[in-house]
Parts: structure tokens; sequence; C-alpha cells
């Protein structure tokens, strides 16, 4: 299973643009949070870019929209307000879908006996939101989430922790593989130590994720996924 490197044994997965998409939901949430707890119009899509953490999120939206940096007591009521409003604006979103083959993979992959994780910037409580409505959190058994870290990387190496935990230790030499729609996706991979898939179901193109240095690049995980 797998090529260039051992067996595969499990497989983080990204959230927004890999396993589903939420059609703005997000966006619309902190929207509403920093409305409300801040009285400021927040378009939380004119200042970040895709792959970000929401600890990223929070900060920039202050810096660029509020003009400070917001103390951790602002940032932490700011993401409260968040997870609020989150299952509302998920339910409401006429946009949100799961990508074109994923359940089929998941149920394939577990069926395989390998361990499916999340790796995603999405605070643990947010990225559970966002897979509730697609019925898809009964797949993963561990994960890396933006609240253990705002740096990729290290989202990457908690989720790879929790994955020693749930294994018993069989996730040594290669034997986890991640998979993302971006380019900070391939490099929190990477930085971790494991090898990543892009997936061009976001905003970035084969072509992108394979200058981004990802060890598989497709359009889909309909197309040749290496596991």
């Amino acid at each position: 299973m797998g090529e260039g490197g051992g067996e595969i044994r499990a497989v983080l997965f990204d959230i927004d643009g890999t396993l589903l998409v939420t059609g703005g939901a997000g966006g619309v949430a902190w929207q509403r949070a920093f409305e409300e707890r801040f009285g400021v119009e927040a378009n939380v899509a004119e200042h970040t870019d895709a792959g970000m953490t929401d600890p990223e999120i929070v900060k920039i939206v202050f810096r660029e929209v509020i003009g400070r940096e917001g103390t951790q007591a602002e940032r932490s009521k700011a993401i409260a307000a968040y997870l609020e409003h989150l299952p509302d604006t998920v339910a409401e979103s006429d946009g949100y879908r799961v990508m074109p083959g994923v359940e089929e993979l998941l149920e394939r992959l577990i069926e395989q006996g390998l361990l499916l994780g999340l790796v995603t910037g999405n605070i643990e409580a947010a990225a559970h939101i966002k897979l509730a409505r697609g019925r898809l959190n009964r797949f993963f058994s561990f994960g890396g989430y933006g609240s253990d870290s705002a740096d990729r990387t290290e989202v990457t190496k908690a989720g790879l922790r929790r994955g020693e935990l749930v294994s018993g230790g069989a996730l040594q030499d290669g034997a986890c593989i991640s998979i993302g729609d971006t380019p900070r996706d391939v490099s929190g991979g990477h930085g971790a130590g494991i090898r990543v898939i892009g997936v061009a179901t976001g905003a970035y193109s084969v072509e992108q994720l394979r200058d981004a240095d990802a060890d598989w690049a497709l359009e889909t995980v309909e197309h040749g996924f290496p596991a």
C-alpha cells in the first residue's frame, strides 16, 4: 500500500476544501461573532488565505480590521462567539457539500483497516460541527486541530501524537500520510515528517500543489488515491 515509502496504516485528512465545503458558513460565523462582540464588520475572506488556522484568523482580523492585536481574553471571546454561531450558519448554508467520492473513500479505507484522523486549522469543536452535517465524524478516531497550535506543522505533529496513542505505536516510518488542498497542508505535513497528498478540490490547482512539493497531486480523491 502506498508508493515511495512503507505501508500506509493511517491517513490524516484536512476538512475545508478537502472533505467538504461549508459554502461560506465559517466566514459568516466569524462575521457575526465580531459584529456581536466588537461591533465591527469583518469579512474574513478579504483578509485570510485558505489553510490558515483559526487562531491565525482571529489575530489577523484583530490586526487588520480592528487595528490592534487584541488581548488573549478578547481573542478567546471572539472564538467563543464564533462557536455559538457556527452550528446555525452551517445548518443554514445552501452551499454546504461533501466533496465527490469522499464518503466512499473513507468507507473503503476503514474496510482496509486504516486509521483515519483529522489535521485541520479548525479548532476542535468547529471541526466536529462542520463534519456533523455530512455525517462524517464517525470515520475519525483522532486528530490535530487549530486549538492545538496556530502553526500548521505543530497541528500535524499533534495529530500524529494522538494517532500514535490510538494505534498503539504503529505509525512510525512513514506509516501515516496526510491529505489537504493547500500548500500550507503540504508544508505542514512535510514539517512533521510525513508524505502529503495534495488534492485540487479547493483554491489550488494540481500544478500549484505539485509546485508546493506535494508527494502526490490529484484532481479529486477519486483519482489515484495511493492508499
